[in-house]
């Protein structure tokens, strides 16, 4: 016996006695050579590329049926997700791991129907599949269609966020797609109850099971054989933070959407004023510091008279301040506030992710342009104004994938923008910018029908 069939055959031997499927973790002896890890990756994507052909027909109300029984199933299986998911958590608290991250991997009832509420969104949206980008009959005769097709096998590597696997999983689904995940060792006992459960939704509707898969088992070693399988995965999308993502954008040989990095800015303008400006802040910052949408710099008009309060109202709230000089001067002398400290060059290239936030003095919005041009990662950009010259100068001079005039960035969300849930935000200009949805799930086909036309 091969070192390959050896690890498959410990593999059924543990789904026989009730261990998890080869679509989630299972215990092995010994690692596979590389040689051997590489085969079964690619078998694997093989499944995934015969399973994208059968899904690619599937009808939308076949595909929102499916949809709308992955929703009930996981509220009926609550139970064994939030038991995997309390191993997963109480694993990552006695490594250390941060609140915020904790945070990040935590499902609770409220989230899974949450989850569950997304996907029955997602079943109300119209299919993109087969929707005529452009059609028109050319003047010798011929019909030309240009229509939206599934990509094929989508790749996803991802952080400690469970929801992701349910939110991709649910998308690749709708546009006809089959999906291979990576959801990191961190979420792994809570992904494989999420991937068993879309799975046997999947076989009770006579699909195919292998439209979504996992690399989960094979660790970081399998992940790299993922990244490098082009021609079985048509495209991958890193979700996570700049390690991840800068990791798979040097190291992947398929296509890579890259996903959103968010250093964040909002400028307080000069006309702004304090109490919707606080309302928008405190929501920015501390709704959920964990995520990609919340903000990480605050920039100040220098003439603003609402500053000073809303730099107390975020120290009350509990938000640590980084500030420049001419920011600390604003700050006012408060009891039980948390203390400012001072700015380095550092902060403002920060993705924090937790209550911190960098604040920097501008004296008009082309400084705050400058400064974002130099430090953003092309997430998502806002301004509180109530200025309609302001507001135009800062919507036509940001160049990120989002830009928001007097509202929070924590709307930048594919589920909060109607998408019904998001692969990732794309920081990129290709063919998917911003909250990717349905539509960035597919590529398009052209198809011409004639009458026996031929070219002079």
């Amino acid at each position: 016996m091969t070192e390959l069939q050896d690890v498959r055959a410990t593999r059924n031997h543990d789904a026989a006695e009730g261990a998890p499927s080869p679509s989630g973790p299972a215990p092995r002896d010994a690692a596979p050579s590389p040689e051997a890890l590489t085969a079964a990756v690619h078998a694997l994507a093989d499944r995934s590329r015969e399973a994208s052909r059968i899904l690619a027909r599937a009808t939308r109300a076949r595909k929102d049926r499916l949809l709308l029984a992955v929703a009930e199933a996981l509220v009926a299986r609550r139970d064994v997700v939030l038991a995997a998911n309390r191993t997963d958590v109480d694993r990552g608290r006695a490594a250390g791991s941060s609140e915020y991250l904790l945070d990040r991997l935590t499902l609770d009832a409220g989230r899974i129907d949450g989850l569950a509420a997304a996907l029955t969104q997602l079943a109300a949206l119209p299919d993109p599949v087969g929707t005529a980008v452009r059609a028109e009959t050319l003047p010798n005769g011929l019909r030309m269609r240009q229509v939206r097709v599934p990509l094929g096998v989508v790749a996803a590597i991802y952080e400690a966020r469970p929801n992701v696997t349910v939110d991709i999983a649910g998308l690749a689904l709708k546009s006809g797609n089959a999906v291979i995940l990576r959801g990191g060792s961190a979420a792994q006992a809570t992904n494989a109850a999420l991937v068993g459960i879309v799975r046997d939704t999947l076989e009770d509707h006579g699909l195919p099971a292998d439209a979504v898969l996992t690399v989960d088992e094979y660790g970081r070693a399998g992940a790299q054989v993922l990244m490098e399988a082009r021609g079985r995965v048509d495209v991958l999308i890193p979700r996570g933070g700049r390690e991840l993502i800068q990791s798979v954008v040097r190291n992947a040989r398929v296509p890579v959407i890259e996903t959103g990095e968010g250093n964040v800015h909002i400028l307080l303008d000069e006309s702004a004023e304090e109490s919707m400006a606080i309302r928008i802040l405190l929501n920015a910052k501390t709704q959920r510091p964990s995520v990609c949408n919340t903000v990480e710099t605050l920039l100040v008009h220098s003439a603003s008279a609402a500053a000073p309060g809303v730099l107390a109202a975020l120290r009350r709230a509990g938000v640590t301040l980084h500030v420049d000089e001419r920011s600390a001067a604003l700050l006012r002398e408060e009891d039980g506030v948390v203390p400012a400290v001072p700015a380095t060059e550092d902060d403002w290239g920060r993705e924090y992710m937790q209550l911190d936030l960098a604040v920097r003095t501008v004296d008009s919005v082309g400084e705050a342009l400058r400064h974002i041009r130099r430090w953003s990662t092309g997430h998502s950009e806002a301004i509180i104004t109530d200025s309609l010259a302001s507001s135009e100068e800062f919507v036509a001079g940001v160049d990120s994938a989002a830009v928001l005039v007097n509202a929070s960035t924590r709307f930048v969300d594919g589920g909060e923008l109607g998408l019904g849930a998001e692969v990732g935000i794309s920081t990129q200009k290709m063919h998917a910018r911003g909250p990717m949805g349905l539509a960035e799930l597919t590529t398009t086909q052209w198809i011409v029908q004639g009458e026996g036309q031929v070219r002079s």
